[in-house]
């Protein structure tokens, strides 16, 4: 088994790796951290109830800032590390690189860090203060300093500040791994305990809660606090702890730590009230009791701990490939990055185009709907009446009149009604572009792998818009072409299987040039629309295979090919510039990763040795 104390080291310098990382919130720990799943001890006392006093006796130092009133306005998570020897130093997670050996100093350090947050005033802040402090003289322990509960606001301090206190102080002691240390004065009532009170409320079972009865030498002549210490007047699970602080006149003289606490032992030894108690009194049993308890604690709890461990990494592995892995400094390396970018990127886009993500029915909808509506509102109504058949036909005939059919007639109605046509297959053309466009804005977006990459994102969209621009006026130029053929070589079985009915009688009122002339106009106009309509047929159904066959199936094929020809001369480092703040958020995961796995290895080997 682990030497005793070696899991509370351990849990010391995860915690305080933990705490360099970030990796906690308000209160003990944020929610579901490595912080809040390792066991700490919380001092929770009203004010003036000895609170710092008893801190400073497990210590052995005097360093804690003093006065009256509202004094601790910060949380002080408080790490202390036995060594086997050496000088005893202090360290603040502010302050990494300085090392305090004047324990005056650290006061001072801890009052001005105070004063950083919350100003010269006496309001409190959540944020804590964390102090590490290396001993041979301590157990290795870590235990939270919280701001003295009160039940009135004094001049300086805001209304709210009896309800903020107690918010701030539950936000740790509600935690299921918080081990309760209730501080009580000896000459109050216990019934009166603020400490107490919140302790029952917390932790109703009392498994949690250590009591400490401080001010024992305090009390008044003939009274003692031996039915408390027992647990008669109020029963805990673990034993009461009795304290003898150091009185204000050895505050004065400098008394140190070492000397009180064998004043303290000696005032228990000699006691006819708590002589019996003695070899459980005192801030070094207590300090043991703590230490041997949080031990026990987190040995029971390395399962869940463990568990805990594993998830997260799980959890942190997810974000990593999410995010992306470092890329190495090699241009091979950068090369096979891009392209691995570009290979993604290209399999979101066509996604798209086959149905697996939304956005590329969009196409169909230009076929089935839009270029059918801009066919149909063609003039040719206007284009194909009488007034202007007749106006066609007496232009093509020039100074003599057709003998039969008007052949140059037909052919410029035909070719001057099919060049309508061209708007329509052009605009069908640009609706597919924008389409294409869109869903490569889409795929750039929706591309995980790309987000840590902005410039090379930029590179991609430039050089895919390049391509499809080069796609779109081969669309355009076959779609042109497929109307300029229409009109290049007219259908001639079509006119030659039209009827040839004789002219109807016409009224006899009516002159036989205009009747004749009439009828012929509007036959003439109704065989030039039925072939319209035959050829307006055969294009909806072939400027869509057109388009598909030059935008849509190119997209497809070579929408990056020309990316792929000169992405070797370009400067691949510029173009895998990633977003700063996605390069630091990368960098905690990867450092956090390191510090799970690296605090389950030091768990599993200290705790079964």
């Amino acid at each position: 088994m682990a030497t005793m104390g070696s899991l509370i080291g351990l849990v010391n310098r995860i915690q305080r790796a933990c705490t360099v990382l970030g990796d906690h919130g308000g209160g003990a720990g944020g929610e579901g951290s490595l912080w809040e799943a390792l066991p700490s001890v919380a001092v929770v006392g009203g004010q003036s109830s000895g609170k710092s006093s008893v801190l400073e006796s497990i210590v052995g130092r005097d360093f804690l800032p003093r006065g009256s009133g509202i004094v601790t306005r910060r949380p002080l998570v408080l790490q202390l590390h036995k060594t086997d020897g050496g000088h005893e130093y202090a360290e603040f997670l502010h302050a990494p690189r300085k090392r305090f050996t004047d324990f005056a100093a650290v006061r001072k350090e801890i009052a001005d860090e105070t004063d950083r947050i919350t100003g010269k005033t006496k309001a409190i802040s959540n944020v804590p203060i964390h102090l590490s402090i290396y001993s041979p003289h301590v157990v290795n322990l870590t235990l939270i300093d919280l701001p003295g509960l009160t039940k009135v606001a004094v001049e300086g301090q805001a209304e709210s500040i009896v309800q903020d206190i107690e918010n701030m102080v539950r936000s740790y002691v509600d935690k299921p791994n918080c081990i309760i240390l209730a501080i009580s004065p000896a000459n109050q009532d216990i019934a009166t305990s603020d400490a107490i009170k919140l302790a029952r409320d917390v932790d109703p079972s009392g498994d949690r809660t250590f009591g400490v009865l401080t001010k024992l030498d305090l009390m008044d002549k003939g009274t003692n606090a031996v039915d408390v210490l027992e647990g008669r007047q109020y029963r805990l699970q673990h034993p009461w702890v009795g304290i003898v602080n150091r009185s204000q006149a050895d505050i004065n003289k400098n008394v140190d730590m070492l000397s009180a606490r064998r004043k303290e032992k000696e005032y228990f030894e000699s006691s006819p009230e708590y002589g019996h108690l003695a070899h459980k009194m005192g801030a070094e049993y207590l300090a043991k009791l703590l230490s041997q308890h949080l031990e026990a604690v987190i040995r029971a709890k390395i399962p869940s701990i463990i568990a805990m461990i594993n998830k997260t990494n799980d959890e942190i592995e997810a974000q990593l490939d999410k995010l992306g892995r470092p890329i190495g400094g090699d241009a091979g390396a950068q090369l096979y990055t891009i392209l691995d970018m570009c290979r993604a990127f290209d399999r979101v886009f066509k996604e798209h185009l086959d149905g697996g993500r939304p956005g590329g029915d969009r196409i169909y909808g230009v076929f089935d709907n839009q270029l059918p509506a801009a066919l149909k509102k063609l003039p040719f109504d206007r284009h194909l009446s009488m007034q202007n058949v007749r106006k066609v036909i007496s232009e093509a005939d020039g100074y003599q009149p057709h003998l039969i059919a008007p052949e140059q007639g037909y052919r410029r109605l035909i070719d001057s009604s099919l060049s309508y046509f061209k708007g329509p297959a052009e605009a069908s053309v640009d609706a597919v572009h924008l389409v294409l466009k869109e869903l490569v804005r889409r795929s750039i977006a929706a591309t995980e792998e790309l987000k840590r990459f902005p410039t090379l994102q930029s590179d991609i969209a430039a050089a895919a818009n390049e391509s499809l621009e080069r796609f779109r006026e081969d669309g355009r130029k076959t779609v042109l072409r497929l109307v300029e053929m229409e009109a290049s070589y007219l259908t001639v079985e079509f006119f030659r299987k039209l009827p040839t009915e004789p002219e109807k009688a016409a009224d006899k009122n009516t002159p036989v040039s205009d009747r004749y002339q009439d009828n012929h106009l509007r036959r003439i106009g109704s065989n030039v629309s039925s072939y319209i309509n035959m050829v307006c047929e055969t294009l909806r159904n072939t400027i869509p295979k057109a388009i598909v066959h030059c935008q849509v199936k190119e997209a497809k094929r070579n929408l990056l090919n020309r990316f792929y020809a000169h992405v070797g001369s370009k400067e691949l480092s510029a173009m895998l510039d990633e977003d700063p703040a996605l390069m630091e958020k990368r960098d905690a995961l990867v450092k956090r990763l390191e510090l799970y796995k690296s605090a389950r290895n030091e768990i599993d080997s200290v705790a079964w040795k």
